[in-house]
């Protein structure tokens, strides 16, 4: 699927914890629909403005019906500063929906997200829950949980851990985890946390997908800035991914 460019109006930006925003669009119904897993450039400024790359950003929540597309993001450099500055009403630059999107098996599964990588989980516990799948939330986060209510609303069952034991368990989201008590265990967040993850799934059999995370320059697999290593060789995140098998990197 092609991406597309268009101009969309804010229509809402909100802070959810420290340095965290969630941004909500009048998504543009000429442009494909987007899947779970998939992401957009976001720019909020002229092209010879600072920074100079668009900020790619998951898709976190789509609803077709309000035509209104979501991202949740963290704030912590130019480009997300002047992303976090817009209001309702202002315009914004998205290019998407790009790369490939979590597959829909399973009947019982589980989504094991640490900080910020919670972001794309929320869309993909609504289009599993659509399938007839039992979803099952476990979260990782330094102190402050945030989107707590949106998760539960779509999850069966929703545990919560954190560094500091503020909520939840105090420890790490892998300590929650029992992978076999699933068919498939989607994933994403810090990368020694998805490794963890993943490699506890392949070591009972279990399927296991993860959500790289790489710094993207054109975000459509042109100019190779984000690709990585795998056991098959060079990957390009946006383009290949960002959501790849475990064992493509773990096994």
């Amino acid at each position: 699927m092609r991406a597309a460019n268009c101009e969309v109006v804010v229509l809402r930006n909100e802070p959810q914890a420290q340095n965290i925003y969630l941004l909500t669009a009048l998504w543009d119904a000429a442009t494909p629909a987007p899947k779970a897993g998939q992401f957009y450039m976001l720019r909020a400024w002229a092209a010879d403005e600072a920074p100079i790359l668009s900020r790619p950003i998951s898709l976190h929540s789509f609803d077709e019906s309000l035509r209104e597309v979501s991202f949740l993001y963290e704030v912590k450099g130019q480009g997300t500063e002047k992303l976090a500055a817009l209001g309702t009403g202002d315009r914004l630059q998205l290019t998407g929906p790009a790369g490939n999107g979590f597959p829909i098996e399973g009947k019982k599964v589980a989504l094991a997200g640490g900080g910020i990588g919670t972001a794309p989980l929320l869309q993909l516990a609504k289009e599993l829950k659509n399938s007839g799948a039992e979803v099952h939330f476990f979260a990782g986060f330094r102190d402050e949980p945030y989107r707590l209510a949106a998760f539960a609303s779509v999850c069966d069952n929703v545990q919560i851990a954190t560094d500091t034991g503020r909520v939840g368990h105090h420890g790490f989201v892998t300590d929650l985890l029992e992978p076999e008590q699933f068919d498939v265990v989607y994933t994403c967040g810090p990368e020694i946390m998805m490794e963890k993850v993943a490699r506890m799934c392949l070591a009972k059999g279990v399927r296991v997908y993860v959500s790289k995370e790489a710094k993207m320059a054109c975000g459509l697999g042109a100019c190779l800035g984000c690709t990585c290593k795998s056991k098959n060789g060079g990957v390009s995140v946006c383009k290949d991914g960002p959501v790849f098998e475990g064992s493509v990197f773990y096994g």
